[in-house]
């Protein structure tokens, strides 16, 4: 009894303020579409392919980077095509407890970024080991910069990023892989595992770099940021979890991503 108790305790406000709208058990078995004995690997492998295609659409030749927005939307798209509409609330895609949640996620979020770019500055300048400036080469070898302002690169790398990934890793990362942990593992090494490979696969962004000779990593740097993105992630899951939702887990991720954006088109743009 004590054991399960505790398994449910970090459900037990959003239990309590959306229940009367919302009559699905939130600890009980993830509702699934097919057997919820098949739930977990089916969540492990589209990890797998998800961290595929990104690498594929961030790494490989030019003509494959259709494969990054692509993924987003698939992770997006997986809880309508894997889980029951119940599935689907569980995972928390529901409104948050209080909509004064989104106030301190937008902040976090921000703060977040700042940090990142701050440790990176510090640490490696305007260097490739300074993961900001990876993400800044990625924009300039993916968008067309002749002949526009800063400001107006900004905006273009800015929107997609505002919905692609916010919306896309949120729903798979804190959402449906997460929840589906949970049916194997505690709540906490549920949340280790999932902020661990969330920061795995943004080796793809900064740590490998692809050159005429292949994939090079960059060991200390790489390592640092695998470390920023799971700190990241914890704060991601932090307020889904204590929000009773996914959505302030997406605005941080919005904030973060727009104040990363400003930080890169500020100071770091353009990268040598």
């Amino acid at each position: 009894m004590a054991e399960h108790q505790h398994s449910s305790l970090p459900y037990a406000h959003q239990r309590t303020h959306i229940e009367r709208d919302r009559p699905v058990s939130l600890t009980s078995p993830l509702s699934w579409k097919f057997s919820s004995a098949r739930g977990l690997p089916v969540a492990v492998a589209l990890a797998l392919v998800f961290a595929a295609m990104r690498a594929a659409g961030t790494l490989a030749p030019a003509h494959w980077r259709w494969l990054l927005p692509l993924g987003f939307v698939c992770m997006a798209a997986s809880p309508w095509l894997l889980l029951s509409r119940p599935g689907r609330q569980q995972i928390g895609l529901v409104r948050p407890i209080r909509l004064a949640w989104f106030a301190p996620s937008l902040a976090l979020g921000a703060l977040a970024a700042l940090a990142c770019f701050a440790l990176g500055a510090i640490a490696f300048g305007s260097g490739e080991d300074n993961w900001f400036v990876s993400v800044a080469r990625n924009y300039r070898d993916t968008i067309p910069h002749q002949g526009f302002s800063t400001l107006q690169l900004f905006v273009v790398a800015t929107v997609p990023a505002l919905l692609f990934s916010p919306i896309g890793e949120e729903i798979f990362f804190r959402g449906l892989l997460q929840r589906a942990l949970e049916e194997r593992f505690s709540l906490r090494a549920s949340t280790c595992i999932e902020a661990l490979l969330f920061g795995l696969v943004h080796l793809c962004h900064h740590g490998l770099l692809a050159t005429a000779a292949g994939i090079r990593l960059l060991p200390l740097s790489a390592a640092l940021w695998v470390g920023l993105m799971f700190c990241t992630a914890l704060l991601f899951a932090s307020l889904r979890h204590r929000s009773g939702s996914l959505f302030p887990a997406m605005a941080a991720h919005a904030s973060f991503n727009l104040a990363m954006n400003a930080c890169i088109f500020a100071a770091l743009w353009p990268p040598h």
